[in-house]
């Protein structure tokens, strides 16, 4: 492992121990947070998948219907039929904190009051089978807006998984033992020049005690 470039100097490992330090609890810190989001990452697909099946069910029903409608009436006649809706759908979307990461939340109101103001055309010339597809459409229409807003706080959450992963990795195997492998470095250095100054000490104390030794003999 490849060691900072910094001096050996004792300034210095002070500071390299206090950002070990810090890289250290932001290490555990973001591990608990990646754990976190996969706990709600994992039980957010689960009901996702549940909620799809779901839609995809009333979606084939309301497309069977359709089906139906269109092989017992004109093209022109359900064309006509369904070129001016009634209903409007009004779509306020707002977010909420999820571990830091902002999911949506989808709210909608519709100017429908009750369920027979949606049709848009008479009943003297339709199906009854395009009366239920587009009650089934006016059904699924919640569903499918909840179920967006789940496959989005799904990908934003997996997202904020993968940029929490990769800073894991990063302190974990790249900045963490950098910093260990440059104190361990300049811990070394010091114990060296350290004990270099020691040697010259009692170098220079023999020869203060050996010039004594002389002065006294003359």
């Amino acid at each position: 492992m490849a060691t900072m470039n910094v001096s050996p100097t004792r300034m210095e490992l002070t500071r390299l121990k206090k950002r070990l330090k810090t890289a250290t609890r932001g290490h555990k810190l973001l591990k608990d947070k990646r754990d976190d989001l996969m706990k709600k990452f994992l039980e957010l697909v689960r009901k996702n998948k549940e909620f799809r099946e779901i839609v995809e069910q009333k979606i084939m029903r309301m497309y069977s219907g359709f089906a139906v409608a269109s092989a017992v009436m004109s093209p022109e006649m359900l064309e006509e039929a369904l070129m001016l809706p009634k209903e409007s759908v009004e779509l306020n979307v707002e977010t909420r904190n999820v571990m830091s990461v902002n999911v949506p939340v989808f709210e909608f109101s519709t100017d429908v009051e009750n369920l027979s103001d949606i049709y848009s055309y008479g009943f003297a010339f339709t199906s009854g089978e395009l009366d239920s597809s587009v009650a089934a459409l006016q059904d699924v229409l919640p569903y499918l807006l909840q179920l967006a807003q789940m496959e989005k706080s799904a990908q934003l959450l997996a997202e904020e998984i993968e940029k929490t992963r990769r800073r894991v990795n990063a302190l974990e195997y790249v900045q963490i033992p950098m910093l260990q492998e440059t104190i361990k470095h300049i811990s070394m250095k010091l114990d060296e020049n350290e004990r270099g100054n020691l040697s010259r000490l009692m170098k220079i104390k023999d020869m203060m005690v050996e010039q004594s030794r002389q002065a006294m003999e003359n």
